[in-house]
């Protein structure tokens, strides 16, 4: 790819930056960097979201090139490339709308890493003229690492075109980013004495049974990243509609399923290990063991939920998580009962990043109540 081209893709990434930079700027708010933080968090939950549109559209490969489009910074430039490509397989991965919705996503990735990066130069600015615990640098450094990883692992999604695992982790690496910078906006919070919790009093603070909410807070976390793995590898597998129907699938509780290709980790998308066609037995099986951890996951929420509920300064939380958690319950089994709509799907996406927003809002606000005593 041309330096020029490399140019234009990164003014694009400032340009998209410099409207939410602009509004943290010129806001009112005194500590504009927790504002910026929270920005960062709202825009990644949307990148999410839209990250999922791509998917659930079959847009990953509308650009087959990475960074830019066909070698070139837009699908304005590269319109000859695109609508070539189109004309010899119209309903094929590479057409004008599937380029435009590839290259927003990749677009709006680069705005957040701008945006992640003014974070970390701003709290190493601010450190070095005074050490203050709201600007510790460890934790937006540690973002940008991480936000390198996750780009990393999108140029990958496409030049190994869409293959399962790797698209499996790019979306579990969003997930990570976005519980990163929720993490740190709950910290900014918190030191800005605006958190959940900053406001109790003592006695509130030392109430009994704060350290098993965390225990199973955590635990939440841990069931919830695998849920989503699981939810990952049915949608890059495209075996949503494996099973038509629930409890049941295939008119069984327990139907016809091939485990060893199903969840065969390194292999092309639709093939096994040895390069044949995935049975559909293998698709089965992805789908069933989602749905029926889908249980474990809801069972662990509302037991967390229950001891959570005895903290006051964490109700909200729970009431957001637990309305959240149904939502994503309705939102999985209409896309079964109503054949993959699109609306839904990407709903049910979203509902799955904002549950990892509350989770982990859920573990930090644990903690300080926990480090409270």
């Amino acid at each position: 790819m041309q330096t020029g081209t490399l140019v234009q893709l990164g003014v694009t990434g400032l340009l998209v930056a410099s409207l939410p930079l602009a509004m943290v700027w010129l806001s009112n708010d005194a500590n504009k960097y927790r504002k910026l933080v929270w920005v960062a968090v709202f825009l990644t939950f949307d990148l999410i979201v839209f990250g999922g549109f791509t998917r659930l559209t079959d847009s990953g490969l509308g650009c087959p090139d990475w960074p830019g489009c066909y070698g070139l910074a837009n699908p304005f430039l590269a319109h000859e490339h695109i609508v070539a490509a189109e004309t010899l397989m119209p309903t094929g991965p590479v057409t004008v709308v599937k380029a435009w919705i590839e290259m927003i996503h990749r677009y709006l990735a680069m705005g957040i890493g701008v945006l992640i990066v003014a974070l970390m130069g701003n709290a190493w600015l601010q450190t070095r003229k005074a050490r203050r615990p709201d600007y510790a640098p460890g934790m937006p450094t540690a973002l940008f690492l991480f936000v390198c990883l996750q780009g990393a692992f999108g140029a990958w999604t496409v030049t190994l075109k869409l293959q399962p695992v790797i698209v499996t982790i790019h979306l579990l690496l969003g997930m990570g980013l976005l519980a990163m910078l929720t993490w740190l906006g709950g910290r900014q919070d918190h030191l800005a004495g605006q958190g959940a919790g900053a406001a109790d009093t003592a006695g509130t603070a030392r109430a009994p049974g704060i350290a098993r909410v965390r225990l199973w807070a955590l635990i939440t976390a841990i069931v919830l990243a695998v849920q989503i793995a699981l939810g990952g590898w049915v949608s890059t597998n495209y075996a949503t509609l494996a099973c038509t129907e629930y409890p049941l699938c295939g008119g069984a509780w327990v139907p016809p399923m091939d485990f060893e290709h199903g969840f065969t980790l390194w292999r092309e998308l639709g093939k096994t290990a040895a390069g044949h066609y995935l049975p559909f037995a293998a698709l089965t099986a992805i789908h069933w063991v989602h749905r029926n951890f889908a249980l474990v996951l809801v069972a662990v929420a509302l037991w967390t939920s229950l001891l959570a509920w005895r903290q006051p300064s964490l109700r909200s939380t729970v009431l957001w998580l637990l309305a959240t958690l149904a939502v994503q319950a309705c939102s999985g089994l209409a896309t079964i009962f109503l054949n993959f709509p699109l609306l839904i799907a990407v709903l049910h996406n979203a509902g799955a990043a904002l549950l990892v927003l509350l989770v982990t809002m859920l573990n930090y606000r644990a903690k300080y109540l926990s480090a409270s005593q």
